[in-house]
């Protein structure tokens, strides 16, 4: 069994808006805060099934205003339009990082769609 890659270091870049995470696999992502919002791990995001999946729209300038570490395996993301229920486990952090790219477009095709 492989394990999680573990963080080494998570960086907000308030100006840009950009959450840097370096894992000690020696992978490092730039995540903006508007993907890592639209993409929350909160039900209230993702629902309790596939199907009750929430679109979140009107994101693009989101921000972070805090980072709260969560025991030894996740953070707490607090936005700065009030959302702050996602707990992001390492797992869930390089996951997003390294489906970044089809993360994105899947999201920016249900923002077309919608």
């Amino acid at each position: 069994m492989s394990s999680t890659p573990r963080p080494t270091d998570i960086r907000l870049h308030r100006a840009s808006h950009v959450l840097e995470v370096c894992f000690d696999n020696g992978e490092a992502f730039q995540l903006p805060c508007e993907y890592l919002r639209v993409h929350s791990p909160s039900a209230e995001v993702q629902g309790h099934s596939p199907s009750q999946r929430v679109l979140q729209v009107g994101k693009r300038n989101v921000n972070i205003n805090e980072i709260v570490p969560i025991g030894n395996y996740a953070v707490v993301l607090k936005f700065d339009d009030g959302h702050q229920t996602g707990i992001y486990s390492w797992q869930t952090l390089y996951e997003l990082g390294a489906h970044q790219v089809e993360n994105w477009q899947r999201y920016l095709d249900a923002l077309q769609a919608a």
